[in-house]
């Protein structure tokens, strides 16, 4: 049963049927209804997927549009970054969190949720154990904000271009970035993913001066789709004559994007919550309010503008 259920939810979302937030609601009610029979499988799928549909989002975006507000948000996310691993080193120490646990879920706070955390860990010779209780810490979070942020945006009559900026810099991963900023409008999802990729690309000069400092061999792993990204923009703006393909190629983005959520949401379960245990819960949780709420106060007040 549970594997029809599985696959159910997977043609449902893959259909279009399915907005994100319902796809990645319908997961979770899954993850925690079920056992999952292809949790490997679907994880790994869920990676990949990611990746290829923020390259196909990317035939929708003006590169003219992603370089002034790339520009523009560099120094938001570069600020934000060391605001959020100096904080994330604090609430680890006071907390009595695990220094590798503690760095992995700051860098995960501070960049890009999952991809910060996977590139990283190798570098700084991290256990299973580790890895597997940040990632779970992480993504406990990236779900309830994917589910919360867009409500909180209207509550609060926040702009598009407001928040995107806002879920840019205060969702961990891309995928719940892209997510809720789809749930609110086309220009949040522009400013979003413009400037959380931004913000992705971070991972390398964090992951050079963590193998540095741990003197490690590991090797980097690089976000070559954000290049693809790039390249999909430029496409978009200077090579008309495929536009028709390109407005496909966006929409299986989107479609690819929906996917991606449910699977997401299939992986987390009750087991998840109780193996990434209360001290590295509590620093994650701690550390994402400090920044949602601070950069949504900067952004309402109008000192963190685009």
């Amino acid at each position: 049963m549970s594997r029809n259920l599985f696959f159910a939810g997977l043609i449902l979302a893959a259909s279009g049927l399915l907005s994100p937030p319902l796809a990645l609601v319908a997961g979770l009610v899954y993850g925690f209804s079920f056992v999952h029979p292809y949790h490997l499988d679907a994880k790994r799928l869920s990676k990949l997927l990611l990746q290829v549909s923020v390259v196909g989002l990317g035939f929708g975006m003006d590169l003219q549009q992603v370089i002034r507000v790339g520009r523009s948000g560099f120094f938001y996310t570069a600020a934000s970054i060391t605001f959020a691993m100096l904080l994330g080193w604090g609430l680890g120490k006071v907390l009595s969190v695990k220094k590798r646990i503690s760095f992995l879920i700051s860098a995960g706070t501070a960049i890009c949720g999952g991809s910060a955390i996977a590139a990283i860990a190798p570098i700084s010779n991290a256990t299973e154990e580790e890895i597997a209780v940040s990632l779970g810490t992480v993504f406990v979070l990236n779900s309830v904000a994917l589910i919360a942020f867009p409500f909180i945006g209207s509550m609060l009559h926040l702009t598009q271009t407001q928040f995107g900026l806002w879920s840019a810099l205060a969702i961990h991963d891309t995928s719940s970035v892209v997510g809720a900023a789809a749930k609110f409008g086309a220009v949040a999802l522009a400013v979003g993913t413009t400037v959380k990729l931004a913000r992705a690309l971070w991972i390398v000069p964090m992951s050079i001066g963590t193998s540095a400092f741990n003197k490690s061999k590991a090797r980097i792993q690089w976000p070559w789709f954000i290049l693809f990204f790039c390249v999909a923009a430029v496409a978009n703006t200077y090579v008309h004559i495929f536009q028709p393909a390109y407005t496909e190629m966006k929409h299986l983005g989107v479609i690819g994007l929906t996917v991606t959520l449910f699977l997401i949401g299939t992986g987390l379960s009750k087991k998840t919550l109780r193996e990434v245990g209360i001290r590295p819960l509590l620093q994650g949780v701690l550390l994402w309010l400090v920044v949602a709420v601070g950069s949504l106060a900067l952004i309402r007040a109008g000192w963190i503008s685009l």
